[in-house]
């Protein structure tokens, strides 16, 4: 007999692969457990067959998901279908809060029986503190990244696992030095890595200018480098909005492992996100570039956002800057290459960005287990306790 009975959602690529990494910890503990879910192509990795296409949820903004409103409420309706029919004992929905609270609250309304668990919370600490309250109501229980985010529940008894950092429990270190030698690198030369970003809106607002920047760097310096890594789920995306890349720059070969990528790079320039904590992980300096919808770049400036950086190792370092970031309306390749080329020539500087980086990281919260391996034990005992 089965032990137990799961159903995951999983709606973008991030979400994915932690998904991917939860399920492998749980049939470590528990091999006879049933899992079924709805994702891409980490969970396809592992048998795991989606019923359903989340594409055209992996988006950024409060006004790119007003454009597909429609389309979420759609997918939301499909998704608590998918589940009720699996009749699991509870739900894992990971990450992508707009999309995943509406989920939950259908499965809530719609089966009361079925567990739901939140795998990732909203960034509470930075944006709407409110969510916490609407997210008590519509699940059962929260594992999240941060111990900073613990408190904010408690007022709503929503009970709360902390399982660290995901990107610092992938802690497997790349071998660089065998992927620059795979490259034809001696150990004088530049690599400069540029990684424009997982999501279709990324590669159109943020890719041209990282682009561009490395563009003019390999300009100014031919001997340098260049290496543009896009995310697998954007990769004909990149190639068909940058057909001429390949004659300046590389790219990876598809089974080439980012890990190796990342160790082997001198500078990284990043779009924002989890990869930004994974670069820190290998040990490679990097620069931050970010651009949202003006609307909701403005909303959030102004009314929802708190701290006054966005990548996790700035805020991690009291909110100071660690890694130099490039928002918005200061997404501008020319500056970008300035810095990074300066960097690149400043070994000192170099070496000073990443032991401020690997301190950040210690406070970010490091943990004996990995958090996929926190967050599997997790949820068996949600499971266990009906």
């Amino acid at each position: 007999m089965a032990a137990g009975r799961l159903y995951f959602v999983a709606a973008e690529p991030s979400g994915d692969l932690l998904a991917r990494e939860t399920i492998d910890a749980l049939r470590v503990l528990q091999p006879q457990i049933e899992i079924a879910g709805i994702g891409g192509g980490e969970l396809a990795k592992i048998g795991i067959e989606s019923p359903i296409d989340v594409t055209p949820l992996s988006i950024v903004g409060l006004f790119d998901g007003l454009k597909v409103y429609g389309t979420v409420l759609k997918l939301a309706d499909q998704a608590v279908d998918e589940i009720i029919a699996n009749a699991p004992d509870a739900a894992v929905l990971v990450d992508s809060w707009g999309f995943m609270v509406r989920v939950a609250q259908r499965l809530r309304e719609r089966a009361p029986e079925i567990k739901i668990i939140k795998l990732v919370g909203p960034q509470i600490w930075a944006t709407r503190a409110g969510r916490a309250k609407k997210l008590a109501a519509a699940v059962d229980h929260l594992i999240c990244i941060h111990h900073m985010e613990a408190p904010y529940y408690e007022p709503f008894g929503l009970p709360v696992t902390v399982m660290g950092n995901p990107a610092l429990s992938r802690t497997e270190l790349g071998n660089g030095a065998a992927y620059r030698q795979k490259l034809g690198l001696k150990e004088s030369d530049d690599l400069l890595l540029v990684l424009p970003g997982s999501r279709p809106s990324e590669i159109r607002r943020v890719a041209p200018a990282l682009v561009e920047a490395a563009w003019l760097m390999k300009s100014e310096r031919p001997d340098l480098h260049v290496l543009i890594a896009p995310a697998p789920a954007v990769r004909d995306q990149f190639h068909s909005a940058f057909p001429e890349i390949e004659k300046w720059a590389r790219l990876p070969a598809p089974d080439d492992r980012g890990n190796d990528i990342m160790a082997a790079a001198d500078y990284a320039l990043a779009c924002s996100g989890t990869v930004t904590s994974e670069l820190a992980v290998q040990g490679t300096p990097f620069l931050v570039g970010y651009k949202a919808g003006a609307l909701t770049y403005l909303v959030a400036k102004n009314f929802l956002y708190k701290p006054e950086h966005i990548t996790l190792l700035n805020i991690a370092a009291d909110d100071t800057e660690i890694a130099p970031e490039f928002i918005q309306n200061d997404l501008r390749a020319t500056n970008i290459a300035e810095t990074a080329q300066n960097m690149l020539a400043d070994k000192t500087a170099l070496e000073a960005q990443i032991e401020a980086q690997n301190k950040a990281l210690s406070r970010m919260g490091e943990r004996d287990e990995a958090a996929p391996e926190i967050a599997a034990k997790a949820i068996l005992e949600v499971i266990n306790a009906r």
